[in-house]
């Protein structure tokens, strides 16, 4: 009879409500597209009543399509969406059995675990709007390794284009070295330390901090492994300022902003730059130096991979087996920390990931608890080796790790079992799996972005540094 109830109840709201309205409404709601998702598939399968509590288990792992605006022929208000949660609610009560009831409330973490599709469109923060004159004088700085104390390192030297704007290094080479990548040594003699932290990639941080709702707020996006500055503004300066990235030994992290902005004053065609982005005179500050740069690494985004494509609508962008591994992914509980648009919930989690050898001390992460930020898995194919420090080198080691901490077993001596995050004991990762979930993530995989590399920079230093 409910069932009965809510094919009328739909009909009815059909034929007098305007159209597109709901999903206006809704879309940056999961909660509700997926009370109006399940439902509009009721009508479809509504003798499969087995479903209906299949829904409702699967809700945690939820994947919402854009569904290419479904609403274009349905006519709904915002108002139904009440009438739909309370009929979707009555009919999923009773499904449970108490053990299952139990499982649910007790053991179980309550976590938002929606994946879907980047936006199609990049914020910026209020106080930075993007220009292309502000967007080119980024890009500039960007390669030009006058930023860095002994003029040897720029931003590039450690997130190439050709390697995605991350690295094929474990941990990076800053002052001191030469070569690009794997290729990158330290000159010698010696005295400057590895880098301790894997370089992320440069791609898509203009998403950092996003929601499952699509909601983010760019001067407030986390950045670094240990979250320690918000938005890309504060985040372009930091490597500037410390010792093995690009300061060195000769300036302090006091006296190293300074000194760069005396260096871009000094050149005749900065000075223009400058007052060209900013509309001013005496435009050149550290201030504006991140602005440029956090400006040109805004459009540094891939936000049409096959699975954003899939996402949209695109039901072939990916292949039976590709979408079976995301079935995978789900059930694996992945999402639980892996989720959103840029599959990262920004928070950090304590996993115990083996130390790097390179590194005289171990890395305690934030607050000393070793705990890092999760990652986004866009564009693996770019940023291997994996985890903060470097220390797995391919995605199947990656998932053998998570197979072994989520049975309670630290990988690293300094991480007691029972300091492991909660939520690993969630994983069931299997060895027959990783195939199926490795083949998913390569849907992630966007390969269209920026590449093109300045012929020559203002301060007429090689481009990138020396990594040649």
């Amino acid at each position: 009879m409910i069932a009965i109830f809510i094919l009328i109840s739909i009909n009815f709201f059909k034929q007098i409500l305007p159209p597109g309205q709901v999903y206006e409404y809704i879309k940056d709601s999961p909660d509700s597209l997926i009370i109006l998702r399940g439902v509009l598939t009721v009508k479809k399968r509504l003798t499969q009543i087995k479903w209906l509590c299949e829904l409702h288990r699967q809700i945690q792992g939820f994947v919402v399509p854009e569904l290419d605006n479904p609403f274009r022929q349905e006519s709904f208000n915002c108002q139904t969406i009440l009438h739909i949660a309370f009929y979707l609610v009555l009919m999923v009560t009773g499904c449970h059995t108490s053990e299952e009831n139990k499982t649910n409330s007790t053991d179980r973490i309550k976590v938002s675990t929606i994946i879907r599709a980047l936006p199609t469109d990049v914020e910026s923060p209020p106080g930075n709007p993007p220009s292309p004159a502000k967007t080119a004088l980024g890009k500039l700085l960007f390669y030009d390794p006058l930023l860095s104390g002994n003029k040897d390192v720029a931003c590039v030297t450690c997130h190439h284009p050709e390697s995605g704007y991350a690295e094929f290094l474990d941990i990076s080479i800053g002052v001191n070295g030469r070569g690009l990548g794997s290729k990158r040594k330290f000159n010698q003699p010696n005295t400057i330390p590895f880098v301790k932290r894997n370089a992320q990639s440069i791609l898509n941080t203009a998403f950092n901090g996003i929601q499952v709702s699509n909601k983010y707020a760019p001067d407030q996006a986390p950045m670094f492994w240990d979250s320690r500055v918000k938005s890309l503004e504060q985040q372009a300066i930091e490597p500037i300022k410390t010792l093995e990235e690009m300061r060195g030994t000769h300036y302090t992290e006091q006296d190293i902003l300074a000194e760069v902005v005396e260096r871009l004053k000094g050149i005749p065609e900065y000075q223009q730059l400058f007052r060209q982005a900013f509309g001013t005179e005496n435009a050149i500050n550290s201030s504006n130096i991140g602005k440029a740069i956090a400006a040109f690494e805004r459009t540094l985004v891939t936000n049409n991979s096959r699975f954003d494509q899939y996402m949209r609508g695109d039901r072939e962008a990916i292949s039976i087996s590709e979408k079976e591994g995301l079935e995978t992914f789900k059930k694996a509980g992945c999402p639980n920390c892996h989720n959103g648009a840029m599959f990262s919930d920004f928070k950090p989690h304590v996993l115990s990931a083996p130390p790097n050898k390179k590194l005289s001390e171990f890395d305690q992460g934030i607050d000393s608890t070793f705990a890092f930020r999760t990652p986004t898995l866009r564009n693996l194919r770019f940023t291997a080796p994996y985890m903060h420090n470097g220390s797995l080198p391919t995605l199947k080691r990656v998932l053998e790790f998570y197979e072994d901490i989520s049975v309670g077993k630290s990988q690293h001596p300094s991480v007691a079992d029972e300091e492991l995050d909660p939520l690993v004991h969630e994983l069931d990762i299997k060895v027959k799996d990783m195939s199926s979930i490795i083949s998913f993530l390569n849907t992630l995989n966007d390969p269209e972005f920026d590449r093109t590399i300045p012929e020559k920079v203002p301060s007429g230093l090689p481009v990138g540094g020396n990594i040649r």
